[in-house]
């Protein structure tokens, strides 16, 4: 008959209680036989049970003789290996910085020497203030420039002020005076009463175009030009034209050509009996007393 684990369990747990039986038991006759060998020591008579071991029965014979099945080894955990560190990365030496040379003698000597010196940290600042010296003389110079020519063009402002005022006496002198010789009733074709609405005409045609006349610094007082215009009734200007004569630079005789040309259409209205398709005007800075041919 096949054991099974079972029996061999129950038999080893039978085995173990049997032992601690024995164990018990002997354990017990120790502490009688020290007891009675006591008392024999006094006297007294001991007395002792023995068992025989064929009165057991034949299953604890059975487990008595039977050795214990050995326990199963405990399974040893293999210890875990830690991974071993990485190497830390080795920092590169940084290169030493070049060594500085010394300073020279003449350096050195040149330091203390402004070291010493109180107007070191004074120079900078004069340096500075001679540098901005000749801008600031000539920002000066341009203000007075400036100023100059607004001084200038006041004074030249304010003498055509005075030459149109006096243009305007004369067209009313003239009107007065024409004004007069009609009241006296003289005949249509008299040269004098022509000849004063002649003068008339030219003062009216040229201050007409002096007051958009704008003339450059390099036209001189006093120096004459003649121009040429060509009209049609009404006073509208066709075509002008500066004689060749004319010792205007480029840029005084463009000016003159353009105030004629903005001064169109010219006095016409009480002019008709004087009126020329071609009238030929001397213009001279300050001066207003040419007459047209």
């Amino acid at each position: 008959m096949k054991e099974t684990r079972a029996d061999t369990r129950t038999a080893l747990l039978q085995a173990c209680g049997l032992h601690v039986l024995l164990f018990a038991l002997m354990f017990a006759g120790l502490q009688w036989t020290r007891s009675n060998a006591a008392e024999a020591a006094q006297g007294e008579v001991i007395e002792a049970d023995l068992i025989d071991p064929s009165a057991l029965s034949a299953s604890m014979r059975s487990a008595l003789r039977r050795k214990p099945e050995e326990l199963p080894q405990p399974v040893v955990e293999q210890p875990v290996v830690e991974p071993e560190p990485l190497p830390q990365p080795v920092a590169e030496d940084a290169p030493p910085p070049p060594p500085v040379p010394d300073p020279s003698p003449v350096e050195q000597e040149k330091v203390q020497r402004d070291a010493e010196s109180p107007d070191v940290a004074k120079a900078p600042v004069e340096q500075e203030e001679q540098r901005k010296q000749p801008e600031q003389a000539d920002l000066d110079a341009q203000k007075q420039k400036v100023l100059a020519e607004i001084r200038r063009q006041r004074d030249l402002a304010a003498k055509e002020r005075t030459q149109a005022e006096m243009r305007a006496q004369q067209l009313a002198d003239a009107r007065a005076a024409q004004t007069g010789t009609s009241t006296a009733s003289p005949p249509r074709g008299n040269p004098d009463s022509r000849s004063a609405t002649n003068a008339l005409y030219a003062v009216a045609l040229k201050d007409a175009i002096t007051r958009q006349w704008i003339r450059p610094e390099s036209i001189p007082l006093g120096v004459p030009c003649q121009v040429r215009i060509r009209q049609i009734p009404g006073g509208e200007v066709v075509d002008v034209q500066v004689s060749a004569g004319c010792p205007y630079d480029a840029l005084g005789k463009q000016s003159l050509e353009r105030a004629v040309q903005k001064a169109s259409p010219l006095p016409y209205a009480g002019f008709e009996d004087v009126f020329s398709r071609d009238v030929i005007l001397t213009f001279r800075p300050e001066d207003v007393d040419d007459l047209p041919r």
